[in-house]
This record gives C-alpha cells, sequence and structure tokens, in this order.
C-alpha cells in the first residue's frame, strides 16, 4: 500500500474545480474494464451475493456490495471505484458515512483489496484517509448549502431548516465518491 502522505498528495493532484465529476483526460472505457476486474475479483472471493452499481452525475464510477452473510466477518462490504486517480475505497456497513465504516474492516481484507487494487491498475485509499477535512479548491456541497443560504436571505426568506449535514464538515470522500 502507497503511503498515507503519497495518498494525500494524488488526492491534491486530481482535485481540479473546472473537472467535478470526471477528470480532464477521463477514460470511460478503461474506468469500465478496472470496474469490471474489481467486481470480478469481488465475486471471485465473496460469490455470486455481490451486487453492483454505477453512478450518473457522480465523482464515483460504481460500486460492488457484498452482503454480511458473505463476508466472513459479519458486516456488510462496500468497495467504490472513483472515476479520478483510479482511487477505490471500501468500507462496512451501508456507507462510507455510516458508523464504524472506516475502522470495522479487517486488516486481511483491506492488503487482499490493496492488491486487487494494484492487479486492476487502480490506487487503494483507506477509508479513514477520505474521511479528513476536505480543504481543496473544488466546491463542495457545503458551498452550495452556504449560497442557498445567502440566496433565501437576500429574498427575504428565512434560512433556518433541519438540514441533515449541517453538523458535518465536507471531506475527502466528498469530493470523489460523490454526486456532484
Amino acid at each position: 500500500m502507497q503511503s498515507r502522505d503519497r495518498l494525500r498528495i494524488l488526492l491534491r493532484v486530481y482535485d481540479d474545480p473546472r473537472h467535478l465529476e470526471v477528470p480532464r483526460d477521463f477514460d470511460a472505457e478503461a474506468t469500465v474494464r478496472r470496474f469490471t476486474r474489481l467486481t470480478e475479483a469481488l465475486a471471485g472471493r465473496f460469490g455470486s451475493s455481490c451486487r453492483t452499481g454505477v453512478y450518473q452525475d457522480a465523482s464515483v464510477h460504481g460500486v460492488v456490495r457484498v452482503p454480511a452473510s458473505a463476508t466472513g466477518f459479519g458486516r456488510a462490504l462496500w468497495v467504490e471505484l472513483s472515476n479520478f486517480g483510479r482511487f477505490v475505497t471500501a468500507g462496512t456497513g451501508d456507507g462510507w458515512d455510516a458508523s464504524g465504516a472506516a475502522t470495522d474492516l479487517p486488516a486481511e481484507c483491506v492488503t487482499w483489496l490493496d492488491a486487487v487494487c494494484a492487479a486492476a491498475g487502480c490506487t487503494f485509499v483507506p477509508l479513514d484517509l477520505l474521511l479528513e477535512p476536505y480543504d481543496g479548491p473544488s466546491p463542495t456541497w457545503a458551498d452550495e448549502d452556504e449560497a442557498l443560504v445567502r440566496a433565501l436571505e437576500a429574498a427575504g426568506e428565512p434560512a433556518t431548516g433541519e438540514e441533515d449535514d449541517e453538523d458535518r464538515t465536507p471531506v475527502w470522500a466528498d469530493r470523489y465518491f460523490q454526486w456532484v
């Protein structure tokens, strides 16, 4: 696995605010091939219960979900491929923002995923690194929320609401594994 400092540098290299959904040099066919290789490797290890999904209008390309009954460690597993930098991350539970998602993935599974990613031409990025506060140049949902509040206030409307992201700070996963 690459060092955490090198991974942090890679996250910054691909962060281009003019290209939020895909990088400037995005190769859709190569991304589909990488996702297919990841899917096949996961199905080879965890069986036919793996389910896949692809995203549209997102910086994440696709996800493979493995039910808890098939993982061997009692928690559901998900693996996502970003459109950027061939980044792959994984965690447990329902998604990267679920409780324990970054901490409950067994080390043996991380080692295996890192090898699978390398074979597929991808870079495995540990989820805990992606959950660090985002400080890059690209706009995030927080910027959109702030702009909406300003527009409502300018129109004389109250800007109160029950925002579920109210107490959350954008993280690197928002940049590379989310709808944009």
